[in-house]
């Protein structure tokens, strides 16, 4: 791919036992490729979290009222995320909706953000619902050296008050003061802790704020590297068919979502392998 990310795993069946040979194969493929798809699956619940744990510990679901409501009415597990438009008896079976997902990286509030996120396309519709995703290794090293100097051993607050889709997490409220979010500070500059590249690490850019910085100058070193990070040449698109598996390194790539059609049904289910510290 131009943009150094995205490959096709062809010939396996999730469903079934995986073995350590194939396994290693598809972990170099995720570390060399970032984003990885495979596509025609059939799984269930117990089948994506028996192959989302040959990455590492699972993390439970985000905490939202939709999937909360979602797992109690259909038995979904605690690891497995629900993400959909689909609405039954006025109650939301699945979070973010049909709206927009902005650029972001899952989880960036967190100390230590998940690893590997695994998406799995149960219903999809024809058109629209796009995942786009940016590699960040490229965009940090395509960066002029004035840009990296001045960026190095800055830290981002990465605010825990919204979602990716912009709309404000159950209980919270704004910030009132960016440089006083509760998020956690993460390094604007990560080193990979399995392959040892650098790339940028900007998780959302709401709300976000360099530490340190005035928020003037904050904002506009933020709005350079978001607008770098999210050049056309440094992204890849995918559009969706029912049965796709999609892997990313939530540690080294942006995504996003196109909006799509609210009428026409969207689901899928995600699970998430737990991260390390940003370092």
């Amino acid at each position: 791919m131009p943009a150094g990310l995205g490959a096709e795993i062809t010939g396996v069946d999730l469903a079934g036992p995986v073995s350590d040979e194939v396994h290693a194969r598809i972990v170099d493929a995720w570390h060399q490729y970032l984003v990885l798809r495979i596509r025609g699956q059939r799984l269930d619940d117990a089948q994506l979290m028996r192959f989302g744990r040959r990455f590492g510990e699972l993390e439970l679901s985000p905490s939202t009222e939709y999937t909360a409501n979602f797992g109690e009415m259909e038995g979904v597990p605690p690891e497995v995320t629900v993400v959909s438009n689909i609405v039954e008896d006025g109650k939301a079976l699945g979070t973010l909706g049909a709206g927009e997902a902005y650029w972001h990286s899952d989880s960036s509030f967190i100390d230590k953000p998940p690893s590997a996120s695994i998406l799995y396309g149960i219903e999809v519709p024809d058109s629209g619902g796009d995942t786009c995703f940016a590699n960040m290794y490229a965009a940090y090293e395509a960066l002029p050296d004035d840009v990296k100097a001045r960026i190095d051993g800055l830290r981002a607050i990465h605010s825990s008050a919204y979602t990716s889709a912009g709309a404000l997490r159950k209980g919270r409220t704004a910030p009132a003061d960016v440089t006083q979010d509760p998020g956690p500070r993460h390094p604007l500059v990560r080193t990979h802790p399995e392959t040892g590249r650098k790339a940028l690490y900007l998780g959302r850019r709401l709300n976000s704020y360099i530490v340190g910085l005035p928020i003037a100058e904050s904002e506009a070193l933020l709005d350079l590297l978001w607008s770098h990070a999210t050049r056309e040449e440094f992204t890849w698109r995918h559009q969706w068919q029912r049965g796709d598996v999609l892997i990313w390194d939530n540690r080294c790539a942006l995504h996003r979502r196109d909006a799509f059609d609210p009428s026409v049904r969207r689901l899928m289910h995600r699970v998430q392998v737990k991260g390390t510290t940003p370092v």
